[in-house]
């Protein structure tokens, strides 16, 4: 753990120390952003994920050149691609940090739109995230995993809601006591079944456009056309899982799928969520991955159990995905989704939460100084 602080920590004086007046003598003077920027780049190692695409005819565009304008929309929180053609073209800072000398040289829109399409068909920002979680996070032993979902709309018709299965011609019966047979199973009895992967359960959830609604903070309805975004972040503000779903989705669905692969990526001893994951299954779940599961109980009844005060003050952990949600749609894009279909969709945020881990990371590694090492007299 000290060692990957101690890494952490150089590289980010090494990048004020050195790196920075370097930049600014051959690129001109930069602002906040474009040194957010560079930190990002450094840190994420995006060229190494990028196809690389050869044959025959004319010579494709460089396909990690628009990786890093795509990151660079969501760091300077550019609200389409038109407007980010458009700063690549006067801002010569940052075209040259993505890669292309002359504006001459920098791709038309028709290009990126093909670009973003193959991005999010390979799902290349989440490989990008999950490759840094276990670069920066692996050996840290995390406090709380918190899980929230928040409301992400779009310009997008929401399709026709699927239709129920039709019954079978014969009932099926099992006897008293027996195990039930996966079609007689709910979603979560079968994600807790032990027969399925992460991979089958991310699968069977919705992922179309529809209509979903929640209570806001002062128990009011509200209702959004779009989708739902299903965030695990640990202490540090960091998002460790994520997972888009059809803004109608329960909670609950995601709760033990989002649980797993978080558990593969960190260590972590608590794991807070709000009273909408109010469930026997869940908190079971959790204990047998050796966590310590605090979800407050939903009121049954004239009956209401309290969470102890220890547990109470932990829960108070659980604003930090908030403050992500916050970050995520005031600072990096998550608010202006001009895109369509769940995989450009989730592509689209997936390039803010890179941005916003990377910082978060570096903000971590900041507010947890190295130990120096007592040198012998």
């Amino acid at each position: 753990m000290n060692s990957l602080l101690h890494l952490l920590g150089t590289f980010g004086q090494i990048f004020q120390d050195q790196l920075f007046p370097r930049l600014e003598e051959e690129l001109g003077d930069m602002s906040e952003h474009h040194r957010q920027f560079v930190r990002a780049l450094a840190l994420l190692e995006l060229d190494g994920f990028a196809a690389v695409r050869s044959g025959r005819g004319r010579p494709s565009h460089d396909r990690a050149k628009i990786a890093r304008a795509f990151l660079a929309k969501a760091v300077f929180h550019i609200c389409n691609t038109r407007a980010l053609l458009d700063r690549l073209a006067h801002d010569t800072v940052l075209r040259r940090l993505c890669g292309w000398e002359q504006a001459a040289h920098i791709p038309d829109e028709s290009v990126f739109s093909r670009a973003f399409a193959e991005l999010a068909h390979s799902q290349f920002a989440q490989r990008v995230h999950a490759a840094l979680i276990e670069r920066t996070q692996k050996e840290r032993l995390v406090g709380h995993i918190v899980r929230d979902a928040t409301a992400i709309e779009v310009r997008e018709k929401p399709g026709p809601k699927a239709q129920p299965a039709a019954p079978a011609g014969r009932r099926l019966h099992r006897k008293a006591g027996g195990a039930k047979a996966p079609e007689q199973m709910t979603r979560l009895e079968r994600q807790c079944s032990g027969t399925m992967s992460i991979a089958e359960m991310l699968a069977e959830l919705p992922r179309n456009c529809d209509v979903g609604c929640k209570l806001d903070s002062r128990g009011n309805k509200y209702r959004w056309s779009g989708y739902k975004l299903h965030l695990d972040v640990a202490d540090g503000q960091i998002p460790i899982s994520c997972v888009l779903t059809a803004a109608s989705v329960n909670d609950t669905q995601v709760a033990i799928p989002l649980m797993l692969t978080s558990a593969q990526r960190v260590t972590s001893l608590y794991e807070l969520m709000d009273a909408g994951y109010d469930c026997t299954a869940i908190r079971e779940k959790s204990r047998e991955l050796g966590h310590v599961p605090i979800i407050p109980f939903q009121k049954r009844g004239s009956q209401q159990i309290e969470l102890a005060p220890h547990q109470k003050a932990r829960l108070r952990e659980r604003t930090a995905v908030e403050r992500v949600f916050s970050r995520l749609k005031d600072e990096y894009g998550a608010a202006s989704v001009r895109v369509r279909g769940a995989a450009k969709v989730m592509t689209h945020l997936m390039f803010g939460i890179l941005a916003l881990t990377a910082d978060q990371i570096l903000r971590w590694s900041r507010g947890h100084p190295p130990e120096r090492c007592q040198v012998p007299a």
